[in-house]
């Protein structure tokens, strides 16, 4: 489907548009790298035991898999999605100041349910307005993106250090300071009104559905979704088993961190390593390292590997994450014609955020019960999406049988 021509308006570049989107996309990674790693250390300091963490982790997941796609169409139907990002950057700050209040365990579930509604649309609507830029202005993504990912390292490893002093108690307040600054950065966001074409609703959604129920695409985009799934223990209890080790919060911050440069790196290099290659075996790959390093994390200090296995196990993020990233916007290019691409992103979000929030539900049980060992069955799950990768993989159209089918 053909967009529609930029108006005079459009066509007008703001200024320093790529040193703002960069700080915009900074300022929303930077309390991120605070939340994914210590928000669970945060949980289990007031009190809450495994099951509960499970639960308060989850329930905004389940929540946000049905706004944020609604959110983010709204944004894109608004007359400038800055406005929008503004009010919601707002929202989650005011949202975020709940954690101070008495924590209680309904209290923390539903604060953390309100501010998932909120805080969650930052990041399709940052990408949104990036992508316009890389559309309209030749606009290079990547160099305005990779400094979410620098803020994300800056934000765990500081967040760390401060930890390690503090204790878990602090982890509120960093969040909010961290949900502050996304608040002012927020203003600096370039306006460019409403959108080419907006992102598909939840109707549009449903009846776009029904042509993308492929063999291929659906069992592709399962396999993706529960990849991406057997990461739900890690990022559930990985800190509170390394906390149980007596690893420091300092350290802590260093391994999320490490993870994360593997990711970059790989993001880097993947054209030029397997740029050529299927989707089927990117995302073979990606399963397979994800049972690789599921089945290793148990082992590393039993075996004596200490701090620095489990750098090493961490490096195994670059497969199990960055490729199965990329391994989704394969998927829909080479399946999915452009004018239904909209539609494809939603489903393959509703399937990786539903199958992550059912594993990270049931990571809280498996924690109590298991322990590390908990990893094994995370290795389990990811064998089951690389049996599903292999069912599919046969049945990958030709490139560009995908645009012609439709």
């Amino acid at each position: 489907m053909k967009l529609p021509p930029l108006t005079p308006e459009q066509q007008v570049k703001p200024r320093r548009f790529e040193l703002r989107i960069s700080l915009l996309f900074a300022a929303l990674f930077l309390p991120m790298g605070v939340h994914l790693p210590y928000f669970p250390l945060w949980l289990e300091a007031k009190g809450l035991n495994p099951e509960q963490i499970a639960v308060a982790l989850s329930a905004p997941m389940f929540l946000r898999v049905i706004t944020t796609p609604i959110i983010a169409a709204m944004a894109d139907r608004a007359k400038d999605r800055a406005n929008v990002f503004i009010f919601l950057a707002a929202a989650a700050l005011l949202l975020s100041l709940g954690y101070f209040l008495e924590p209680a365990y309904l209290t923390i579930v539903l604060v953390s349910l309100a501010l998932s509604v909120v805080w969650t649309p930052h990041a399709p609507i940052s990408d949104s307005l990036a992508l316009s830029g890389v559309r309209r202005f030749g606009s290079d993504y990547a160099a305005m993106r990779i400094w979410g990912s620098i803020a994300f390292l800056v934000g765990s490893l500081a967040a760390g250090f401060i930890l390690s002093r503090t204790g878990a108690d602090a982890v509120p307040a960093i969040i909010s300071v961290g949900l502050l600054g996304c608040f002012l950065a927020s203003f600096v966001a370039p306006r460019l009104g409403r959108p080419r074409q907006a992102s598909p609703t939840a109707s549009e959604m449903q009846q776009a559905a029904p042509k993308l129920f492929n063999r291929y695409f659906l069992i592709m985009a399962a396999g993706c979704g529960i990849i991406v799934a057997s990461h739900g223990f890690l990022y559930g209890f990985v800190s509170i088993y390394w906390k149980s080790l007596g690893i420091s919060e300092t350290i802590v911050g260093l391994l999320w961190s490490w993870g994360v440069m593997a990711e970059i790196v790989m993001f880097m290099f993947f054209t030029r390593l397997f740029g050529r290659r299927s989707t089927g075996f990117v995302l073979l790959l990606s399963g397979g390292g994800a049972i690789v390093r599921w089945i290793a994390f148990p082992l590393i200090w039993p075996l004596g590997l200490g701090v620095p296995g489990f750098f090493a196990v961490q490096s195994l993020h670059a497969l199990s994450t960055a490729l199965v990233l990329i391994g989704v916007q394969k998927l829909i290019a080479e399946s999915v014609p452009e004018e239904r691409t909209g539609a494809a992103q939603g489903i393959a979000y509703f399937t990786n955020g539903m199958a992550m929030a059912v594993v990270t539900l049931i990571s809280g049980p498996l924690y109590e019960r298991f322990g590390a060992n908990g990893f094994y069955f995370m290795a389990g799950v990811a064998l089951i999406a690389v049996a599903l990768v292999m069912v599919a993989a046969p049945l990958a159209p030709q490139l560009g049988q995908g645009r012609r089918d439709h």
